[in-house]
């Protein structure tokens, strides 16, 4: 992995977590402009509690070492929630501000997944030891 590969990561990664956690924490404390949030794109305000505590779950597996079938998890949940939100704002009518950061976010967990150390991953790519033929 290059120098830029690794700062490329670890700067998503560090926006990644510090707006997953942040969001989390505010879906976990039911901060009143949350809950209006959720109920304006039609969702129950009980499903804050579960993002909140999945968002800041996934926080602490992206950012300790090992385990990469949980990070796959972590970066799945991450992906869908944040396109989940993008597309619920997006057919409830709101402004494209209000897409800003689900998107941010979303592209954050692509660049962080996409950049991770070859640690940080479930499989490793091992060279072939054989050409491909068509």
């Amino acid at each position: 992995m290059t120098k830029k590969n690794k700062i490329i990561y670890w700067i998503a990664t560090v926006w990644l977590a510090l707006g997953m956690l942040s969001t989390g924490i505010v879906q976990l404390i039911r901060m009143e402009e949350e809950v209006d949030m959720m109920t304006h794109l039609g969702y129950p305000a009980y499903l804050l509690t579960l993002l909140g505590a999945w968002k800041i779950l996934g926080v602490i597996v992206i950012l300790v070492p090992r385990f990469p079938l949980l990070k796959e998890w972590a970066y799945a949940g991450f992906f869908f929630a944040m396109s989940g939100a993008a597309f619920s704002h997006l057919v409830t009518g709101d402004a494209p501000k209000d897409l800003f950061g689900p998107l941010l976010l979303l592209t954050l967990t692509i660049v962080s997944w996409y950049f991770r150390p070859p640690g940080r991953k479930l499989f490793m790519a091992k060279p072939a030891d054989r050409p491909v033929t068509d």
